[in-house]
């Protein structure tokens, strides 16, 4: 199968799967592999417990470390990779400061994001998995990472309409939405090739595409 993207984007709510998406797609298709790195931020426990106090420290953070990494590696090249995909891109900022930011703050934070946002490489088309906040729940409880076991189903589906908001606010990038709430595409190959298919032998126009799997 050839790879029409230079540049692909695996996103979605947390616990949806777009890590373990967009690695399977980089091993079976040669791509260089972008993955957040998030795990060692100090506000996200943090926020977890205290989401008012923490939550402008916690977005800054994030902004300042996806803007660092993406800078980095999206400014390199890999002469021994066809294409580059990533599970998230700096869009992610905005969306998860829209849900936990408010007032004057979030106007702040959207006044430096858009200032940044205009510098860096965007995706040829930003994949985004959908998952209802329910079955996220049940994906978050299996991963077992105890900062989130306090995510409620309120929150995935605040987070949730900011993707949108940001889909129907930004329509000139290429958006293709997947409905995965029927697949186990980890345990089922089928499953994951009908993923695979509708990323790579379809072509879709710019704004906003939805398919159900």
């Amino acid at each position: 199968m050839q790879v029409r993207h230079n540049y692909i984007v695996i996103e979605g709510n947390i616990g949806a799967g777009k890590t373990t998406l967009a690695t399977l797609i980089s091993e079976q298709f040669n791509g260089r592999l972008i993955l957040e790195r998030f795990a060692d931020n100090p506000f996200l426990p943090k926020f977890y417990k205290d989401p008012e106090k923490y939550s402008f420290p916690l977005e800054l953070s994030f902004l300042a470390s996806r803007y660092r990494q993406l800078k980095e590696e999206l400014g390199s090249q890999d002469l021994f990779k066809s294409f580059t995909v990533a599970d998230y891109y700096f869009t992610k900022s905005l969306v998860f400061a829209a849900s936990t930011l408010k007032g004057d703050e979030y106007n702040l934070y959207r006044q430096i994001f858009y200032i940044i946002y205009g510098s860096l490489p965007k995706p040829d088309i930003y994949v985004y998995l959908y998952v209802t906040p329910e079955r996220l729940l049940e994906n978050i409880r299996k991963r077992g990472r105890d900062y989130e076991m306090t995510i409620t189903a309120g929150y995935l589906k605040k987070i949730q309409e900011s993707y949108f908001t940001f889909f129907r606010q930004n329509p000139e990038n290429k958006y293709l939405v997947l409905d995965i709430n029927n697949l186990d595409f980890v345990s089922d190959i089928e499953h994951y090739n009908r993923i695979i298919e509708n990323i790579f032998d379809k072509d879709y126009p710019t704004g906003l595409n939805m398919v159900i799997l």
